[in-house]
């Protein structure tokens, strides 16, 4: 999840309209133009002779190869369409499966990670987690000791009902067992459409043998935003930046400046990747109004300064911002800022270095084209992208910490706000 603008393309993108729309990517592509010629359609190559954008790929001596320089007949992308339908061992192979697959191919050869074509349910996916909400058990799970294992169920969730609890080791999902499984593949078989059941056989401390907990699956809305305090330290966890995050932040504030004695904040962003960027530069301008949160250019050059606008309440407050190399994005914009500003220590490990701005296009037919159109740079102009932000105070947390429940980065920043 990471930086992103909702908006709607003006272009309609229906299936009989592929060649149109294809012919004009790939035109954008490989710096040229589409035109007919003879009837079919051309699109022009790259003049080896000129400057080229970082998309084109380039040979080990930093040339353009000679394939990409030549005018394209767009006739062989119907060759290779007829001839999968045709030959390809497996009949029946649906032709909106086809179309989707050339789509995400086009985005692909930018051959940029954050670039990314979605399918109609993709772009359903992708939005509600976003808005931070899916249908699923309602836990965070994770591998320690090369273990699935529950790390904590969510308040009011069906992991939290049926009985889950923190430390539990989930030895098999729906029978399959987990030993060497990917978290990836543990979360895509737990998670499921509500009001259907997974059956998680746990060991639990205690436990004489491994049991059976069924789950029922609900609608889960995860909170972007956690309060606590610890002792006269006031403890905020933000997990992504969404829709949530600017209301529940501001509850969070009315909380810490009505304690009579707070000693400072710690803002813990470690394993946030993003979200969107006004819910980041609000944040910021907690403890900075008026000032460069973070500046944005653009494919020609052009320079967007962001300013934060808010009214400061924690400026002043001693502060110190937790960081590691799951902080992306947004979590970086906002660690960058109130570092170049002076406004807070940053504790951890070098965040993700994902710098670069992501606009959502969703096209009519419900799929929709995330795409890169500019990078970040912090407010002394540092790169964010690919280069990420370096703690003031470097603070590694080991593999051994992590199975043992340890936290070295956050009781060193309780240590500097107690300083």
């Amino acid at each position: 999840m990471k930086m992103y603008r909702a908006r709607y393309a003006k272009t309609s993108l229906w299936l009989a309209s592929v060649f149109i729309v294809l012919a004009f990517v790939i035109g954008i592509l490989l710096g040229g133009s589409s035109y007919l010629q003879d009837g079919r359609a051309i699109i022009r190559g790259v003049d080896p002779g000129v400057e080229v954008s970082p998309g084109v790929v380039e040979n080990v001596d930093g040339e353009i190869p000679e394939y990409l320089t030549k005018d394209v007949d767009f006739d062989l992308f119907w060759d290779i369409w007829d001839m999968v339908s045709s030959e390809y061992y497996e009949e029946g192979i649906p032709e909106t499966q086809l179309f989707y697959g050339a789509l995400a191919g086009i985005v692909a050869s930018l051959d940029d990670p954050h670039s990314v074509f979605f399918t109609p349910e993709n772009t359903d996916d992708f939005h509600e987690e976003l808005n931070g909400s899916f249908e699923g058990i309602g836990a965070e799970i994770g591998i320690r000791n090369n273990i699935l294992t529950v790390v904590a169920p969510l308040d009011d969730s069906p992991a939290l009902r049926s009985g889950l609890q923190p430390k539990d080791l989930i030895l098999k999902i729906d029978g399959e067992d987990t030993e060497g499984m990917s978290l990836s593949k543990a979360v895509s078989l737990i998670r499921g459409a509500k009001e259907t059941e997974v059956v998680l056989t746990i060991y639990r401390e205690g436990f004489t043998e491994p049991r059976d907990i069924i789950v029922i699956r609900g609608a889960i809305v995860v909170k972007s935003l956690e309060l606590e305090f610890k002792d006269n330290i006031a403890y905020v966890k933000i997990r992504q930046f969404n829709a949530q995050t600017v209301p529940l932040f501001n509850d969070a504030i009315i909380e810490i400046t009505q304690k009579p004695d707070i000693d400072g904040i710690i803002l813990d962003l470690r394993y946030n990747p993003g979200g969107y960027l006004q819910a980041a530069i609000d944040v910021s301008g907690e403890w900075v109004n008026g000032e460069v949160v973070v500046k944005e250019k653009l494919r020609g050059g052009e320079e967007v300064l962001h300013k934060a606008n808010k009214q400061a309440r924690l400026d002043g407050i001693k502060t110190v911002v937790l960081v590691n190399g799951g902080s992306a994005s947004g979590s970086e914009i906002v660690a960058g800022a109130l570092q170049d500003l002076d406004r807070a220590t940053i504790v951890g490990e070098q965040t993700f270095g994902k710098g670069s701005v992501q606009v959502l296009n969703d096209l009519k037919n419900g799929s929709s084209v995330k795409l890169t159109i500019a990078k970040w740079f912090t407010p002394s102009g540092s790169s964010i992208d690919g280069d990420g932000i370096t703690p003031d105070i470097e603070v590694e947390m080991a593999e051994e910490d992590y199975n043992n429940y340890l936290d070295p980065q956050l009781d060193k920043a309780i240590s500097i706000i107690k300083e």
